[in-house]
């Protein structure tokens, strides 16, 4: 199974391709969509869609998984954050190909086995599960990886109606 996890974002969006078969994962590709702040937020959101769409076109994963948004006290981040993750889901969707969220405590469960884990600690964890040399930097790189391996662990449940 082919799965993509998006971080999402409007700065930068994370994106992780990680291949799951026989309980053994394979990074394929992961990388960062970054929009330039001196852009305006619509032309930004084009950016990251456009980005999103060429990734999911060119690797056609069986499942998107997108790290749902967490509270975030600067409402005015929060907002341009929600409009990532919408534009994210929206290519995802557009897609044909089903779309799956996670909280992050869900993804630190399931990458850490302690959903208040330290990032650090999903960072190491995702450079183990998938054997990469070093940790995908940046940060929203190793959080994407996470969910699409969240995913991974999630996916038989889900499919089951557990």
């Amino acid at each position: 199974m082919i799965i993509m996890g998006i971080d999402p974002g409007f700065a930068i969006a994370g994106y992780g391709i990680v291949k799951y078969e026989g309980n053994k994962f394979t990074s394929v590709d992961y990388g960062a969509i970054t929009t330039e702040s001196s852009m305006e937020l619509p032309k930004r959101l084009l950016v990251l869609y456009n980005g999103l769409k060429e990734i999911i076109e060119k690797y056609r994963p069986e499942a998107i998984a997108v790290e749902e948004l967490f509270f975030n006290k600067n409402i005015k981040t929060a907002l341009a954050v929600g409009h990532g993750r919408g534009v994210a889901v929206l290519a995802a969707a557009q897609s044909g190909i089903d779309v799956f969220e996670y909280t992050p405590i869900q993804v630190k469960q399931s990458i850490v086995g302690y959903g208040r884990a330290e990032k650090t600690q999903v960072q190491q964890m995702v450079k183990a599960i998938l054997n990469l040399p070093a940790i995908p930097k940046p940060d929203d790189v190793a959080d994407a990886l996470a969910v699409a391996v969240c995913h991974a662990h999630s996916y038989k449940m889900i499919s089951y109606g557990l």
